[in-house]
């Protein structure tokens, strides 16, 4: 009897061999070597045990175990981060690997070398981080006056789980573990409704409140002391091509957003434009030109020092 006898409903080695077929399609439209055998690729279930485990080390009492005290806090993080980094290691290898060096593949070796290396920087970030994350919390308590405590933040904010990703993503971004980072940054983003590309750079105190719906471009850069509300976004208004007519990577396409702004929410900020330090900018606002210091932005008017100006 065969495939299609046995369950009456489908024939499972057409659509094998359609399946099959189709893969290598796509392999040869991209030149896709064959050789590649059974290499494998970063795991997002892997990565977000790492994640897991880094989240524990970062905050142990809070996010850690429920069973641990205080006494045990340092043998558990060091458990932790060695879980955690072996982890990462393994996953940076995978994505090394499958990446080519001009017209080379990468020897086992290099790429277990070079894994090695980024991985053991990355860890020595990790108090810095845990630093950032203070600072992000501590934003988030003195900017929402329903926060009752910073546990509480800690705790059931999204804003701040996503920052925990980010500062973590951002760093393996900085390393060159691009695809790692990419898939530590969605897990916040499935999680929370958050989605922050490694590539932004944040700096100190930043707070999202509420946070569904916001989104930060790769490019932008957003300076200390800023909040933002749900809805946001800081995006790209145009796309430049490559001379093949592709678009072209990694050009300055993202808001800067200086310090001590306060964006509301429903704003979208476009292209690569400067939100002046101190200013303002009101919900639902689409702004896609630069303002000065201290400004007022909102849909009806702009109030740049004082001066109304139509929007």
């Amino acid at each position: 009897m065969n495939d299609s006898q046995d369950n009456g409903q489908w024939d499972l080695t057409a659509i094998v061999t359609g399946l099959a077929d189709a893969r290598e399609d796509w392999r040869r439209r991209r030149s896709r070597e064959r050789d590649l055998g059974d290499r494998e690729f970063p795991s997002v279930d892997r990565v977000g045990e790492a994640i897991r485990l880094l989240r524990g080390a970062l905050f142990p009492l809070r996010l850690g175990p429920s069973d641990l005290q205080r006494d045990g806090e340092d043998f558990y993080v060091g458990h932790a981060l060695d879980r955690a980094l072996h982890a990462l290691t393994e996953e940076a290898r995978l994505e090394l690997s499958n990446r080519r060096l001009g017209h080379h593949e990468r020897s086992p070796a290099d790429a277990r070398r070079e894994a090695r290396a980024r991985i053991a920087t990355f860890a020595h970030m990790l108090p810095k981080l845990r630093r950032l994350l203070d600072d992000d919390v501590e934003a988030a308590y003195a900017g929402d006056p329903a926060a009752r405590s910073m546990d509480e933040v800690l705790l059931c904010y999204p804003g701040i789980l996503a920052l925990i990703h980010h500062r973590i993503a951002h760093e393996l971004y900085q390393l060159d573990l691009s695809l790692l980072a990419r898939i530590i940054a969605e897990l916040a983003h499935s999680e929370t409704g958050i989605d922050i590309h490694p590539g932004a750079t944040i700096g100190h105190h930043f707070f999202i409140d509420h946070g569904t719906g916001v989104v930060i471009g790769e490019t932008a850069i957003i300076g200390d002391n800023v909040r933002l509300y749900q809805a946001v976004t800081l995006g790209a208004k145009r796309f430049e091509k490559d001379p093949d007519g592709g678009l072209a990577k990694g050009l300055p396409r993202h808001p800067i957003v200086e310090d001590n702004v306060v964006i509301y929410a429903g704003a979208t900020v476009l292209g690569r434009v400067t939100i002046g330090r101190d200013s303002t900018i009101g919900g639902n606002v689409w702004l896609t030109r630069s303002v000065p210091p201290g400004s007022q932005v909102t849909q009806a008017r702009s109030e740049e020092h004082g001066d109304d100006t139509t929007s």
